[in-house]
């Protein structure tokens, strides 16, 4: 098996660079790049981590972590909240920091990072520079080509304009961050602070990692594989399975899959699935699905002038007839019934 092929069998590995022993008291060594309109809680949120686990206390020097934000110009960077950023540091030599993270923002403006921000992330990842794209990160690491044969974990909320503006790749998004060799990517949010507090755990220790996280009022690092939350759902369950599951049915309502081939995707059997699920719904997981479409087909001739033919495509139903069937067994009315009740109430 090559390195590359062994480095895709370990998803979770971190490339032997970034743990290699260094020389001086710094322990972990990281480079941002902001994106334009990069959203300032994603980059805050990892900063903190590294600042709380640098030095004793809250004393917030950066012995055991340093941190530099990069930037080709040093202008000020603006953030999707429009607080802006000072740079600290011109892009030069990558190999200086164990990570080069970017930092995603607004998916609109933020079409790419620019010629010089693209050559300085080649350079570094030709040196062995592990990558972390956070938040929208990933896509401008994708678009930069430097995530192609990688997982990559993207936002439920951003799933479907990967899907659109990246065909062909597969992210993930029923994870809050994915390790792939020498990519990391996140979801943003506290998703970030527990990925930086995955390296903190690699790098420096423990205790440091989880200090870091308490002080943010952060109860317990969460795994790789610990569900993001999504949208809204009518299920109030906690098991990660389940809740796994509904999010990879969220994310295929127009083409539902078969629950034999959720449980392929995800490593687990179609009865393990279906025990979980009458566990923890006392439904099926096909049930659970039917009720997450037919819930959403409500909500979309509520809210929408969609026609009732074109919701039932954006549901997964084979037409408007199949939609009403479901949709009067559930709810006790049809389709157009409801619509016409929204309309009366106007």
């Amino acid at each position: 098996m090559d390195p590359r092929s062994e480095q895709r069998a370990r998803p979770h590995a971190v490339s032997a660079r970034a743990l290699r022993p260094r020389p001086e008291e710094t322990r972990l060594s990281v480079g941002f790049i902001l994106a334009k309109r990069f959203t300032l809680c994603a980059f805050a949120n990892f900063v903190d981590v590294l600042r709380l686990a640098a030095d004793e206390g809250d004393r917030s020097r950066p012995i055991l972590c340093k941190w530099t934000v990069l930037s080709d110009t040093m202008d000020a960077v603006l953030s999707s909240c429009g607080i802006t950023v000072q740079p600290q540091e011109r892009l030069g030599d990558p190999t200086k920091f164990d990570y080069v993270v970017v930092v995603g923002g607004l998916m609109d403006e933020t079409p790419s990072l620019g010629s010089a921000y693209t050559r300085y992330l080649h350079q570094a990842a030709a040196a062995g520079v592990p990558l972390v794209g956070i938040c929208t990160g990933a896509f401008l690491l994708h678009q930069a080509g430097l995530l192609n044969g990688y997982r990559c974990c993207v936002s439920w909320f951003h799933h479907a304009d990967f899907l659109e503006q990246f065909e062909g790749l597969r992210p993930v998004a029923d994870q809050i961050f994915v390790v792939d060799g020498d990519r990391l990517t996140c979801s943003g949010g506290a998703s970030s602070a527990h990925l930086a507090a995955y390296l903190v755990d690699k790098h420096v220790g423990r205790a440091q990692a989880s200090k870091s996280l308490h002080i943010m009022i952060i109860d317990d690092a969460l795994h790789a594989e610990k569900p993001q939350p999504g949208i809204t759902l009518d299920f109030k369950v906690r098991d990660p399975l389940v809740l796994r599951v509904l999010l990879i049915m969220q994310q295929h309502i127009d083409t539902p899959l078969s629950v034999k081939e959720i449980a392929r995707r995800m490593g687990h059997s179609k009865r393990q699935i279906e025990r979980h699920f009458r566990a923890a719904l006392d439904l099926s997981p096909q049930e659970a699905f039917l009720h997450i479409r037919l819930s959403l087909a409500h909500h979309l001739i509520e809210t929408t002038g969609k026609s009732i033919a074109q919701i039932a495509v954006d549901c997964g139903f084979c037409d408007s007839s199949h939609l009403g069937r479901m949709f009067r067994r559930r709810f006790g009315s049809t389709p157009q019934a409801l619509r016409r009740s929204v309309a009366a109430q106007d």
